[in-house]
């Protein structure tokens, strides 16, 4: 099966209760216009995954400052890998631009945001999933309406249950579209009759996401906004960060929101399209932490820590679980209260 190389506890798997709900979602599934031989396709493979509702019930709400955030989704290596992306697919998304109205730098960097360039594009059966989480019933109506959607991209042959694969929420392709937004927006680009956006062949997948901007009232032409100070045109002012950058945006910002209705993500995206294209690094800078530290401090605890021969992942400044569990680790040899924190003592010690 497709799924054997998932962690155990996102493969599916069988349980009564699950199947006896499948058994009456069948009936409803046909009210919808799904045929039995599209349904039982679709499930022959689908069963109960435990680690979807285990994510869908402890979703992290850690709030990570958006100095933090920008260190993620505008690092450097999406940067440059962005760039490449632009050189490959260039003429790509030319097109693009020039068949929807939207900027080929926004296509690119949502592209980057939402699957590091179709590297993390999610390997969970989406019939599984949404089947999962409808079943669970958090947000029942809701996910059966995905796993109709769902249903009915299988019955219309743009793909396979066994190809169709994602995040865990039930997000697919390359820019992670869930399946009412597929059915909405998707596009066949390259006239293959198909609008496959799970190929390795982003094409539909990057049309498709210009197309959904472009109904959702992207305005060809102006820039989602800037850094204040910096030029650009005129708009109202976003300040994600007490005491942070301020930014100056427009009503395509609002747009971009549409996507993901977020100040981080919709400033995110904007900001790597402009690294993308060769802008450089933000002008303005964002106050010290709650320990007193700067990003370069922090940074400079994390460079400290791979010295010492730990493995903290990247050297960005953001304090994440393999940083806390480094500190710690170094805390409790140095004789120090554990508390997984970076603060000016752990800094000091460490340089």
């Amino acid at each position: 099966m497709a799924a054997q190389g998932l962690a155990p506890d996102l493969r599916p798997v069988q349980t009564a209760a699950f199947s006896a709900w499948v058994a009456q979602f069948r009936g409803r599934a046909r009210s919808a216009g799904i045929t039995d031989a599209t349904f039982n396709a679709a499930f022959a493979n689908a069963g109960y995954i435990p680690g979807v509702v285990d994510r869908d019930r402890n979703q992290i709400q850690t709030r990570r400052t958006f100095e933090d955030y920008l260190a993620i989704v505008v690092s450097n290596d999406r940067i440059a890998k962005g760039r490449a992306a632009l050189r490959q697919y260039g003429s790509v998304l030319q097109a693009i631009e020039a068949r929807y109205g939207v900027d080929r730098l926004i296509v690119a960097a949502i592209w980057g945001a939402e699957s590091y360039y179709g590297e993390r594009r999610g390997e969970i059966p989406v019939i599984s999933s949404t089947a999962t989480l409808a079943f669970d019933g958090r947000r029942g109506a809701f996910y059966e309406s995905q796993l109709i959607a769902a249903l009915k991209i299988l019955q219309n042959g743009d793909t396979t249950a066994a190809n169709m694969k994602g995040s865990w929420a039930g997000a697919m392709g390359h820019t992670q579209f869930i399946p009412t937004s597929y059915e909405g927006f998707a596009v066949d680009f390259t006239g293959d009759g198909r609008r496959d956006i799970w190929s390795e062949d982003p094409s539909d997948a990057l049309a498709s996401t210009a197309a959904y901007l472009a109904r959702n009232g992207w305005r060809s032409g102006l820039k989602w906004g800037s850094e204040e100070g910096t030029g650009g045109p005129a708009g109202r002012i976003v300040q994600p960060q007490f005491g942070g950058v301020r930014f100056v945006v427009t009503r395509n910002f609002d747009v971009l929101k549409t996507y993901n209705n977020s100040d981080f993500y919709a400033l995110g995206v904007g900001l790597l399209a402009d690294r993308i294209g060769g802008a450089g690094p933000l002008r303005g800078s964002f106050p010290p932490d709650a320990n007193g530290l700067t990003q370069a401090d922090r940074m400079a605890v994390q460079r400290g820590l791979l010295a010492r021969g730990y493995d903290i992942g990247d050297v960005d400044g953001v304090i994440g679980t393999r940083s806390i569990e480094a500190i710690s680790d170094f805390q409790r040899r140095q004789g120090l209260a554990v508390t997984g924190q970076a603060t000016r003592d752990v800094l000091t010690r460490l340089r």
